[in-house]
């Protein structure tokens, strides 16, 4: 068993490495300037280069009070099956990309989300780490 500490690392180790992966993706792509679906698949890419495990547009079922709702939640990204991402090309951020994916991560019980947009002149500037229930040490 893998203890809180333990899984603390594992997250922030990997959040480092889809950051790496995303300022990437954003110099080779030249910045700004396309759509969300381009940089999406270009980090895909990026990151099974890097040994990551990436599944895109993942179909979540959603459960209301025992019944299972017909649309399922759709994630862009879904990393290592633990850490969600959100993928943006936007000019500027919203904080309801926050709000959503802590929703997200509510709903699939996750401790880890990453909102990404490649819409700012900087990646560092556009990735933003929610959290639910992260381990502590």
């Amino acid at each position: 068993m893998v203890s809180n500490g333990e899984k603390r690392r594992i997250l922030d180790s990997l959040s480092g490495q889809i950051l790496d992966a995303a300022i990437e993706v954003h110099r080779v792509m030249g910045g700004p300037g396309l759509l969300e679906s381009v940089y999406e698949e270009a980090l895909a890419h990026e990151l099974k280069l890097r040994k990551i495990t990436a599944e895109r547009q993942k179909a979540v079922p959603v459960m209301y009070k025992g019944c299972n709702i017909k649309k399922p939640l759709i994630l862009d990204m879904f990393i290592n099956n633990e850490i969600i991402i959100e993928v943006k090309s936007v000019e500027k951020f919203n904080p309801i990309y926050h709000s959503q994916l802590l929703t997200y991560l509510r709903l699939m019980n996750r401790p880890l989300g990453i909102v990404i947009n490649f819409g700012e002149k900087y990646i560092k500037n556009g990735f933003h780490r929610v959290v639910n229930n992260f381990p502590r040490d």
